[in-house]
């Protein structure tokens, strides 16, 4: 018997490991003779990069960057055989870099993400995967593609240095000593965000208030990335602005796609086909999976549906520990998990579930396994 455990962090208590600590010393109780594997997964935010290190041989590189505000700092991607590379861009830009009173979308950029695109493509890498959850950006990937070489300039031909406020500036790009930086390499992008970069559906009104954005603030990016799109459309000669992903991240993926010719590509498949995941739960018996909060959005790109998906593919009972549910859990039995368990076994507050979480997580890993053994009894 061999049973693995592929569950995504619960933001704020487990990290991905540890929850494969608890499920081995747990499954060790209720079946000692059973074979374990832990696996580490992230859907392609934060901790994307630590997951797949951890699952597969390569080098963490760590270089100087400029943080969202252009403050100097340091962060790291991972290169696998000199020819590939990893980049988180939550790593040089995300949102949990700036303290909260500091959070502005007018004031932030993804220059940082771009100086390690740029490295990466110095060292030789010809391959390059970009994770773009996280961000505290919406400069409709300005910054980044400024610390590649393309030259975004104003009415007056002065240099625009990339943030959300510089938008509405944009009058003409320059894009031939970006593009000779970039030839050769290959961009793939992990996003399951669908939006598009303009529109009430798009980055300024989605996701720029979760990076500090008030209502007149939203109002000026969305006046700022019609301009920038415009001047994008006319520099690169076609519109990338309504693809699905192209606001992504604050506009990243309208700029990867637009300017690095990149491929949208889901979150969690990439993660679990750079992981060799179907080599490892071909042998399985069981797949226990999860994250801190499951509701209707887990279907759209989270660990419990790549895990659950890659599972029915191979007829692989799959079952989940999950931290709470809410409104439209269950849509996640059609892709293939075949039962749910909360961590919460009583009344609490959230605070007392997150400061208990990995005692709380144990208790529901037994409950779920001794269900299992239960099963695995029963006459038929």
């Amino acid at each position: 018997m061999k049973i693995v455990f592929a569950s995504d962090s619960f933001k704020g208590s487990l990290s991905s490991g540890k929850i494969c600590e608890i499920l081995e010393r747990t499954s060790n109780k209720i079946f000692p003779n059973a074979e374990t594997q832990g696996v580490w997964v992230a859907d392609g935010g934060e901790g994307t990069l630590d997951a797949v290190l951890k699952e597969r041989k390569g080098e963490k590189i760590t270089v100087a960057v400029h943080n969202p505000l252009f403050e100097k700092t340091e962060a790291s991607y991972a290169m696998f055989d000199g020819k590939e590379a990893l980049i988180e861009m939550a790593s040089a830009s995300g949102l949990t870099l700036i303290e909260k009173d500091k959070r502005n979308p007018l004031k932030t950029t993804s220059f940082g993400t771009g100086e390690l695109i740029r490295d990466a493509i110095e060292r030789g890498c010809k391959k390059i995967i970009l994770a773009i959850g996280g961000s505290a950006t919406n400069d409709g990937g300005m910054g980044a593609m400024s610390a590649l070489g393309f030259k975004f300039l104003d009415r007056f031909g002065n240099v625009l240095s990339g943030t959300g406020e510089e938008l509405e500036k944009t009058a003409k790009i320059e894009i031939s000593n970006g593009k000779k930086l970039i030839e050769g390499v290959e961009f793939q992008v992990m996003c399951d965000v669908t939006n598009p970069l303009l529109g009430e559906n798009g980055s300024s009104y989605v996701f720029a208030p979760q990076k500090g954005a008030d209502s007149q603030c939203v109002k000026k990016l969305e006046r700022g990335m019609e301009i920038y799109s415009r001047a994008v459309k006319e520099a690169v000669g076609k519109d990338f602005s309504q693809k699905p992903g192209a606001g992504a991240a604050g506009g990243m993926g309208f700029a990867l796609m637009a300017f690095l010719g990149a491929q949208i590509k889901s979150g969690i498949d990439t993660v679990l086909d750079l992981i060799d995941f179907d080599g490892k739960i071909k042998s399985a018996s069981l797949v226990i999976t999860g994250e801190g909060r499951m509701d209707g959005q887990s279907v759209c790109g989270k660990v419990p549906y790549g895990v659950g998906m890659r599972c029915r593919k191979y007829n692989i009972p799959c079952v989940a520990v999950v931290g709470g549910l809410l409104e439209g859990y269950e849509k996640i039995y059609d892709s293939g998990i075949k039962s749910v368990i909360t961590t919460i076994n009583g009344e609490m507050t959230l605070e007392y579930a997150i400061e208990n979480s990995e005692k709380l997580y144990e208790d529901a890993a037994f409950r779920l396994l001794s269900a299992v053994k239960c099963g695995m009894e029963m006459k038929t």
